[in-house]
């Protein structure tokens, strides 16, 4: 593939996939967080979350899985909940050129945070 956007880029290939990562798992965030959950829907968000991101420039593989217990307490009168940061677990290889990542979002519970991070 062919990078008609790498001129706009001062950086190396690494810190490019490094970059990358960060913004396909910002967007997972903020695009998702606020969706009404409830057990039934589990399998179907997560399976759209991973094909939404799979579809962008640069991703190898994406894993996403969804807290059930969390959605299950979370769950309020009317049967629904809304997904939460704290709910997700997602991991990328994101590669660039030949320079690969891992990238992670999981709930940090010491730091009571959804943490974007490099394995």
């Amino acid at each position: 593939m062919v990078d008609e956007a790498a001129s706009y880029f001062n950086c190396t290939d690494r810190e490019r996939a490094i970059f990358e990562a960060g913004i396909k798992l910002g967007s997972i965030y903020h695009q998702y967080v606020g969706v009404p959950m409830n057990q039934s829907n589990i399998d179907a968000m997560e399976q759209a979350i991973q094909k939404s991101v799979m579809v962008q420039p640069f991703v190898k593989s994406a894993t996403v899985s969804i807290d059930r217990n969390m959605v299950k307490k979370s769950t309020g009168h009317y049967k629904y909940g809304t997904l939460k940061g704290e709910m997700l677990n997602v991991t990328l290889e994101v590669e660039y050129n030949n320079q690969a990542v891992r990238a992670r979002m999981e709930y940090v519970e010491k730091l009571d945070y959804p943490l974007m991070f490099l394995e």
